[in-house]
């Protein structure tokens, strides 16, 4: 299918190339055919005007009616010059907007597509492990530990599925201006707390780091804030090594608040650290990439972040990975 609409893109970029040529070719014909055709009359007038010389009046007559007649095809000339670089100007211009367009749309429309197959993955992992595991409890008598464990698998993917749902649901209400944003007074430096303590509980095999400033409060929306927290902190889960080390920080430095989130994996390439904010994108190829996700989280930071009047940044982490900062202006 990827084969089969790259062979459509390459098809109809080169009908949109050989139309805007072809286009070109034409008004570059009929701009010299003009320019030939206003020479002409040019010369057949002064050939006329040799003819009657002997009827003119005076020789100043003749000298007149001669500069005449070249002002006349200079000033012709001249109008089609003008009229020809302002609809090439014009010509090119169209072409490359409705190009960067069309080029835009198609990759859209392609990341919408890899969204869909994404969401229907994620959909569907966590809904078959639980749902496998719960009829391990049902047709197996297990011990006590084995399952408290496949409980707790199941606890996860089911807060795999909740994080995923959130995200969509929130993207849409966010962007179409369906969600009523709750600002009020919250204990930030408790919630950071209690969120690095779930995710400590939901992943015990993973490194967990905090510096958390007590005493912390923000103006803000409880639920969006979480909803940032969670998804920097499992941005960096997905990208760290099991060994990795994830570290959340929370500092304030006058009259800003510093969230920052870091992991130890590979890193983003310097190119791509703005693009990773943007709507369904996610870094590397598609047809190699074997990290999970959607690409809402990162979006939906951000999208977070300016309704909080806070900004976003990634940089790189030493000595390998991401770090991802927020600052909340009060």
């Amino acid at each position: 299918m990827l084969r089969e609409r790259r062979k459509k893109f390459r098809i109809i970029t080169w009908v949109y190339w050989f139309l805007l040529v072809y286009i070109m070719a034409a008004l570059i014909w009929w701009f010299i055919s003009l320019l030939n055709k206003t020479r002409e009359i040019s010369l057949l007038q002064q050939t006329e005007l040799r003819q009657k010389v002997d009827s003119l009046q005076s020789p100043f007559q003749y000298s007149h009616e001669l500069t005449r007649i070249r002002d006349l095809e200079a000033r012709q000339r001249a109008k089609y010059v003008g009229e020809g670089v302002t609809f090439l100007g014009i010509i090119i211009i169209g072409a490359v907007f409705v190009f960067r367009a069309v080029r835009r749309q198609i990759k859209l429309q392609q990341q919408q597509q890899h969204f869909v197959m994404a969401v229907t993955h994620e959909l569907k992992t966590p809904i078959a492990i639980a749902r496998l595991n719960l009829e391990t409890l049902l047709k197996h008598k297990l011990d006590d530990e084995k399952q408290k464990k496949l409980l707790s698998m199941t606890l996860q993917e089911t807060d795999r599925l909740n994080t995923l749902t959130n995200n969509i649901l929130i993207t849409a209400q966010l962007e179409g201006g369906g969600y009523n944003f709750s600002s009020e007074k919250m204990d930030i430096s408790g919630l950071v707390d209690k969120t690095i303590r779930d995710f400590s509980a939901r992943f015990p095999q993973r490194i967990f780091q905090s510096q958390v400033e007590d005493g912390l409060e923000l103006e803000g929306d409880p639920f969006l804030i979480q909803l940032l927290l969670n998804n920097l902190i499992e941005n960096a889960i997905k990208y760290s090594p099991i060994d990795g080390r994830i570290t959340v920080s929370l500092t304030a430095t006058g009259e800003r608040i510093n969230l920052m989130v870091a992991d130890e994996g590979p890193g983003i390439p310097d190119d791509e650290k703005e693009r990773v904010f943007d709507k369904f994108y996610r870094v590397g190829n598609e047809n190699t990439r074997v990290a999970k996700g959607t690409g809402l989280g990162l979006f939906l930071c951000k999208k977070i972040a300016a309704d909080h009047r806070a900004l976003i940044s990634v940089n790189n982490n030493t000595p390998t990975g991401a770090k991802f900062e927020v600052s909340f202006f009060q």
